[in-house]
């Protein structure tokens, strides 16, 4: 087992600690719904008392933890969980405890809230110990029903501490002044997420062209099945008669196609993947790739003008002009940009058809 150095803890608590726990079972709160919970039950964040360990105490799924574990992701997306308050209110803050989960805590987590109204949550079956499962097709699709993913950001995706004496407290301070009734606890991997995957949240929010299949099929599960299951364009009419190529055998021509994604959340890309898989007489010459940081006015304000403008965005480079192959996987990872971004730019010359695009990236707040 790794050692772990004391952190001298800060002599003065959060003031919210003294505050009332409005989670807590003891006035109500339950937990609605989680993903998975496998080693644990989220049921146990909101226990009244402090959690306790057991060295010897193990179930038919693993060891027995007083807290809430999941399995370890090895599926796309992340694992979250819907709380009920017990008492509709103003929250000053979030103590995330991680007490005794020293290598198997979860890395970094957000939260969000709503404020919702009695007649609009379905009725879902009493929680309970549920340890060994994971929620089911029908449990999903009722949750989605309060659209939680689009709930107001309380806490931007923040790093967690292990669960030692002296670092299992993570105090999230919140300024907001508006009551609440539900809360939605997101745990993220340590792994790269591919965070323009539909399944991670990303969305295709503008394109050039696409007369054969839309760009949103980029962001599909898996690779794709055929060249329908992509995004190809038109052929443009603005091709020169007699065709050249620069030192590095980029095709030259004045025009192009573009699709612009939103990310599922915030990241530093390190890795991409283009596929052109089934294009094979049609996929483009090249393919550029860049990215920015969009505020939600912003993008609102370029769908409506249709991306003419880019109004006051900064598209830096993540991708250089490079030359793509028919029929075949490209992966890059020498990425230049280092720094969060919360949209990109796919740019093919001169037309043609791509089947995915993968973005992996380290989750990241914003500054």
């Amino acid at each position: 087992m790794a050692t772990h150095r004391a952190v001298q803890k800060s002599s003065v608590d959060p003031h919210f600690l003294q505050l009332n726990n409005l989670a807590c079972e003891s006035v109500g709160g339950k937990v609605l719904f989680a993903t998975d919970d496998w080693f644990a039950s989220a049921h146990n964040l909101l226990k009244r008392d402090s959690a306790t360990f057991i060295p010897n105490a193990f179930t038919d799924f693993g060891k027995w933890m007083d807290g809430w574990e999941t399995r370890r992701k090895r599926i796309p997306g992340h694992d979250w969980c819907i709380i009920q308050l017990g008492v509709t209110g103003v929250i000053h803050g979030f103590d995330v405890d991680t007490s005794f989960f020293t290598g198997n805590y979860a890395p970094s987590i957000s939260i969000q809230a709503a404020c919702l109204s009695q007649d609009g949550i379905p009725e879902f079956p009493a929680q309970g110990d549920r340890t060994g499962t994971a929620a089911s097709e029908e449990e999903f699709q009722a949750i989605q029903k309060l659209q939680s993913d689009s709930w107001v950001e309380l806490v931007s995706i923040a790093a967690l501490k292990p669960g030692y004496v002296d670092t299992c407290h993570n105090y999230f301070p919140v300024s907001s002044q508006q009551r609440w009734t539900h809360i939605r606890l997101n745990l993220y991997p340590d792994e790269k997420v591919d965070l323009a995957s539909l399944v991670n949240g990303g969305v295709c929010v503008g394109f050039s062209d696409a007369h054969f299949g839309h760009p949103r099929n980029l962001i599909g599960l898996g690779r794709a099945i055929n060249m329908g299951d992509g995004w190809e364009t038109a052929r443009r009419l603005d091709r020169p008669p007699v065709l050249t190529f620069d030192d590095k055998g980029v095709l030259q021509v004045p025009g192009s196609e573009w699709s612009v994604f939103r990310l599922g959340h915030p990241g530093v890309i390190t890795h991409i993947e283009i596929d052109t898989n089934h294009f094979k007489g049609n996929f483009p010459d090249s393919c550029t790739i860049e990215a920015c940081v969009m505020r939600p006015e912003e993008e609102k304000e370029n769908i409506s003008m249709r991306w003419k403008t880019n109004q006051g965005l900064e598209w830096k480079i993540l991708l250089p002009t490079t030359k793509l192959k028919a029929h075949h996987q490209h992966f890059f990872s020498a990425i230049e940009l280092a720094e969060a971004v919360t949209h990109v730019r796919l740019t093919i010359a001169p037309d043609g058809g791509i089947s995915r695009m993968r973005l992996w990236a380290y989750l990241h707040s914003l500054p």
